[in-house]
């Protein structure tokens, strides 16, 4: 008689069993895609709310590179006196302010893009000294002369840049 009430214990748990573990495993997997549908909300209201500010930072470097290059540069920042070395040290002191006032959107943009905005701006401080150091420079409308007469053999390093920061907004649509 035991046996069998044993064997009847085992039919009605069996089954409860096997409906407890059913009902776990979809409660698990339920909960697992509120968790995912929760964190894509997150992320898009995200998405959503740093956009504008990525973009607001991308065109501020575009215009960071567009008042270091050379030409403009040029034009916006008069000599105050003849001497070159003043004059360098005014157009590198200016592009460094720019810099300086700008530093702020590197979290906004990749690192890669921060990279290439450093080098271009290195690249232009490079390009104003080696126009200095020429044995022909020896005043500052000289100097003026000898980097405009550079711009218009080469393509500036805000330009090479400046493509670069288009790519990248392109790439975010």
């Amino acid at each position: 008689m035991e046996t069998e009430k044993i064997i009847d214990l085992f039919l009605y748990t069996i089954p409860s069993l096997i409906t407890g573990l059913i009902a776990y495993s979809f409660f698990k997997i339920h909960t697992k895609n509120e968790d995912g549908r929760r964190r894509f909300l997150l992320k898009k209201d995200m998405q959503v709310n740093s956009l504008p500010l990525r973009l607001q930072a991308y065109e501020r470097m575009a215009i960071f590179l567009e008042r270091i290059t050379p030409s403009k540069l040029l034009i916006r920042i008069s000599p105050i006196s003849s001497n070159k070395t003043d004059y360098e040290a005014l157009l590198i002191q200016n592009i460094e302010q720019e810099f300086e006032h700008n530093l702020s959107q590197q979290i906004y943009i990749t690192d890669k893009c921060w990279s290439i905005i450093t080098a271009s701006k290195n690249a232009t401080i490079q390009l104003i000294r080696k126009a200095s150091l020429l044995e022909k420079t020896d005043t500052a409308n000289k100097l003026r002369e000898v980097i405009l007469t550079e711009m218009m053999e080469r393509r500036s390093p805000s330009d090479t840049a400046l493509s670069f920061i288009k790519e990248e907004v392109s790439d975010l649509w």
